[in-house]
Parts: structure tokens; C-alpha cells; sequence
């Protein structure tokens, strides 16, 4: 099972360059998400897991924690360095931080 992290630490990944990963649908992602984050649904993760990049820490996020914790196993399994955020999106914009609804990825 994947490690967790908290939207706290996330955002500190994130002034060092940390490479975001959403998994949410398409309409939850364009209804906002986490700044620089990039966007594939955990459906065609599997499909589309080669566009992400290795040797890097991968911090998959969703709407509250599990589908990213399906995400970052999926990817700790074909040997990516994932994690799970817990709380999600929702614990994100709890947070009162930033939020962006420009595509990305």
C-alpha cells in the first residue's frame, strides 16, 4: 500500500516542483482542482501511465483519498514513487488554498 501524505505537505511539494497527478473525472477536474496539477482519471490510468514521469515522486490526488490510493498502488506496482493524498481536492479547497480550473496534461 502506497504512502499518504497530507494536503499540508503537499503544498510544500509543490513550491519544490512536485509533479501532481489528479484522477478525478473530467467534469470534477474542471470544476477545480490543485494548481500545476495534471490530469488523467483513474480509469485510463492504466492506459495512460507511461505520459507520467519516472524517477520522480508522483502525488496523486482526487476528491477525498481513495481513488488516489488506488492510483499511486496501481503505479508503486510498474515502479513509480506515488503517494496518496489524503483528503483530497475537498481538503485541499477546506484549506482555504489556491485552486485552478485551466486543463492540464
Amino acid at each position: 500500500m502506497s504512502e499518504e501524505i497530507s494536503v499540508s505537505d503537499l503544498a510544500l511539494e509543490i513550491e519544490t516542483g512536485g509533479w501532481v497527478l489528479d484522477v478525478r473525472e473530467d467534469h470534477e477536474f474542471e470544476d477545480g482542482h490543485v494548481p500545476q496539477a495534471h490530469h488523467i482519471p483513474l480509469g485510463v490510468v492504466p492506459d495512460r501511465y507511461l505520459e507520467i514521469p519516472q524517477g520522480e515522486k508522483i502525488f496523486v490526488i482526487c476528491k477525498s483519498g481513495r481513488r488516489s490510493q488506488v492510483a499511486a498502488d496501481f503505479l508503486l506496482g510498474k515502479g513509480f514513487d506515488a503517494v496518496s493524498v489524503v483528503g483530497g481536492t475537498d481538503g485541499w479547497i477546506a484549506s482555504g488554498r489556491e485552486v485552478s480550473f485551466a486543463d492540464s496534461l
